[in-house]
């Protein structure tokens, strides 16, 4: 192993014992065991049997948590389910320590099949919308509807103030990293996190902002925390730079599913320009711009997004009525790239 990589992380049987992840009023966590990995899963009873399922997935350091504030809002309308993916969250590492962006789409789909939920409404933020993206392309099946806030896709010019989370992908930034940084306390962190992801830091809630820092804590106390960055880090770029059918945007392209495109004007990671080439890519999209919004709009602005939802749900509701069939005809259509499987694949 080169000096300048980071260990493997131990294995889930011998990870040390931290705090528990909190969980919000009306939130449940459980753990799910699939083959070689284990979820944790973030759910929120509906308000009523019979609700169409939902899957919410994080972005790179991100967790379920990102998306209480929305599954509050649209319990009234899905039933919510959020997924730590492995390595974040309360998850832990994946067995083969695999953290591209076909493993953790790979993680989702083992998820919903062996739930046998599908299909759902599906969200995705920044690395989560990568993840869903390509979920969405290859198991069609599985998604009743994308909704992407700010997914990760491959930008030609990068923002300069994204250039240090994809630096993240280098041999040896991370580690340096750590080093420079080892005097830093929670809240420093969590400040510099919001600074960058949040186009008005000043939405978060006190409530809201020591959550973050006692999260933090907890993160840093993981022996796999950073390992689990940098190799998802590296996972986006490299997918940047597929060609073929495994590029992202050609994955785009082969969406099915009815689009909701959520992006926020003051994003400093993923660059508002690109919903220009999102709404044309996705077949058919509806573009969401929020002028005050960064980078998780979902928690500055979750009455907003959640409104955007509820008027693509009854768009979505409105079309399958005067053609029943085309769905269940797309169902069945779904062709596979390397993230297509069936639950233990």
């Amino acid at each position: 192993m080169s000096s300048t990589e980071l260990p493997s992380a131990p294995a889930a049987s011998v990870l040390p014992k931290v705090a528990t992840v909190r969980v919000a009023e009306g939130e449940r966590l459980r753990s799910v065991g699939l083959p070689g990995i284990t979820l944790t899963v973030r759910s929120r009873p509906p308000a009523r049997e019979g609700l169409a399922p939902a899957l919410y997935v994080h972005g790179l350091g991100g967790s379920s948590q990102n998306w209480s504030a929305l599954m509050e809002q649209l319990e009234g309308e899905v039933d919510c389910e959020a997924v730590d993916l492995p390595g974040f969250g309360d998850s832990p590492p994946p067995d083969d320590g695999d953290y591209s962006i076909t493993a953790h789409a790979r993680a989702v789909i083992r998820y919903l099949d062996a739930s046998g939920r599908g299909p759902v409404h599906l969200f995705g933020n920044s690395l989560g919308g990568a993840v869903t993206t390509r979920v969405a392309a290859v198991r069609p099946d599985l998604v009743r509807t994308l909704t992407l806030v700010s997914p990760a896709l491959p930008e030609l010019r990068v923002q300069r103030t994204a250039v240090p989370t994809a630096l993240l992908s280098v041999p040896g930034v991370t580690a340096l990293f750590t080093r420079l940084t080892r005097g830093w306390t929670a809240e420093q962190r969590v400040r510099g996190v919001m600074h960058l992801c949040y186009g008005d830091p000043g939405r978060a809630t006190p409530e809201g902002f020591r959550n973050a820092v006692e999260e933090m804590e907890r993160r840093l106390q993981l022996p796999y925390f950073w390992d689990a960055m940098t190799r998802s880090a590296r996972g986006l770029v490299n997918a940047y730079t597929l060609g073929g059918q495994h590029a992202l945007w050609r994955q785009a392209e082969r969406v099915l599913a009815p689009t909701l495109l959520i992006y926020g004007a003051r994003d400093q990671l993923v660059g508002h320009r690109m919903s220009r080439k999102a709404t044309h890519s996705f077949r058919d999209s509806r573009l969401l711009s929020l002028p005050d919004a960064g980078h998780v709009a979902m928690m500055e602005y979750p009455e907003v997004v959640a409104r955007a939802f509820r008027g693509l749900l009854e768009e979505t509701e409105q079309a399958q009525a005067v053609n029943p069939r085309e769905r269940a005809a797309v169902a069945g259509d779904g062709d596979g790239d390397g993230a297509t499987e069936k639950a233990g694949g």
